[in-house]
């Protein structure tokens, strides 16, 4: 059985809990756990939950990616790839069809390079005529700049 580094959570939960000042019963009381549980996952005792480690994770201001891949629960690149995505979606200088198309070429990039991307069960590439190719993704790009430079199309 593969064992998680649950002890490499609990020393950077430990840290991360000192940077912010915060007293073992004061993140516990702010993450909405026991001080004994919280106590047990530090020393490495506990393996917390997903849903532990995102109240943890907000309560010292921190990405609850982060403890998800220390507790090895998410993979380094999942990571990677969720917080590629919510960058792209957090921009607020391009409107939604532009990180639609985005986001349609770095799964093309991906798939390309051999990383198969996650589906929420909708091919996004049927949206989009020729977005999963660079070239066709790219001229749907300047389409939609071109029609939100001109307020009469």
């Amino acid at each position: 059985m593969a064992s998680l580094n649950v002890g490499n959570l609990g020393e950077y939960l430990r840290e991360q809990r000192n940077a912010a000042q915060l007293s073992l019963r004061q993140l516990a009381d702010a993450a909405g756990v026991s001080n004994p549980y919280l106590s047990q996952i530090e020393r490495g005792l506990r393996k917390p939950s997903a849903e532990v480690l995102q109240q943890v994770a907000k309560a010292l201001r921190i990405s609850a990616e982060t403890l998800y891949v220390r507790a090895g629960i998410l993979d380094e690149r999942e990571r990677e790839e969720l917080e590629t995505r919510a960058v792209i979606l957090a921009d607020p200088s391009i409107n939604e069809r532009q990180k639609n198309v985005l986001l349609q070429i770095y799964d093309s990039f991906r798939r390309e390079n051999g990383f198969v991307p996650e589906t929420d069960g909708t091919d996004k590439a049927d949206e989009t005529p020729g977005a999963d190719a660079t070239p066709g993704a790219d001229d749907a790009l300047k389409a939609d700049a071109a029609k939100d430079d001109n307020p009469h199309s």
